[in-house]
């Protein structure tokens, strides 16, 4: 396991799924972890679990002064901020273009694609300023080709998947390590909704295809660790069983 520890990590969408799991694992290896999502209550129960290592900050992603606020509140609690995992996404609304509601077609864009940046764009300044940090989005296949009834998504996803390469262009020389985890489908609450639209072949997949929140969680920590760098500025596509097998989830 990447030793994490006196290493500050602030994870967005850290109320369930992959955030949750991420937030866990982080704080096994020794790191402080602050855990964003708007679900307070749910996140502040995740914090006492894992102990005095962990915080929890209510936070709407897509609204930038939250984020801001978010990551010198981080700062404030543990004196430094490392690695950002920017994870918290929606789906919604599963529909066809040609009766897509504008109102929530757009709220997925102001979650997946705007929060991304709102996330990097509040992190960086610091980053480079220390020298130095690790920026790791959660991507998707999704962000690389069109799904019936999903356009909301996989532009939101797409659009994400470029501000990480911009990221890692213009921070990269400056000590920023950036890259994007794709990591295929996962047994959560998405995959549930998913499910009951009925539409496109990913609805049709059965709940043991999926594999567990802890894989990505643990890919994430991984993906931390020097082992990964020749990865910096890509997107990592957990589907890759060379992957998984050098990431342990495999033998």
């Amino acid at each position: 396991m990447t030793d994490m520890t006196g290493k500050a990590v602030m994870i967005t969408g850290a109320s369930r799924g992959i955030g949750e799991a991420a937030a866990r694992i982080f704080a096994e290896a020794g790191a402080k972890v602050a855990l964003l999502a708007r679900g307070r209550d749910r996140i502040a129960e995740i914090a006492g679990e894992i102990g005095p290592n962990a915080i929890a900050i209510p936070c709407d992603i897509s609204r930038y002064w939250e984020v801001e606020t978010a990551v010198r509140s981080t700062v404030e609690a543990f004196g430094r901020l490392d690695v950002l995992i920017g994870n918290a996404g929606v789906l919604g609304p599963i529909d066809h273009l040609e009766h897509a509601d504008p109102d929530s077609w757009g709220h997925v864009i102001d979650v997946n694609l705007k929060g991304v940046f709102n996330g990097v764009r509040a992190v960086m300044p610091l980053m480079l300023g220390a020298g130095g940090g690790t920026i790791l989005n959660v991507s998707s296949g999704a962000a690389h080709g069109p799904l019936e009834a999903w356009s909301a998504y996989c532009a939101s996803k797409a659009g994400a998947a470029m501000v990480t390469r911009s990221a890692h262009l213009e921070g990269a020389d400056r000590g920023l390590r950036v890259m994007g985890l794709s990591p295929g489908t996962v047994a959560t609450q998405m995959q549930r909704d998913i499910k009951a639209s009925g539409i496109n072949p990913v609805s049709k997949l059965e709940w043991e295809d999926h594999i567990p929140p802890e894989w990505p969680a643990k890919t994430l920590l991984w993906m931390c660790s020097p082992d990964a760098d020749e990865f910096l500025g890509q997107e990592i596509a957990l589907r890759d069983e060379g992957i998984r097998r050098r990431v342990g989830l495999i033998a």
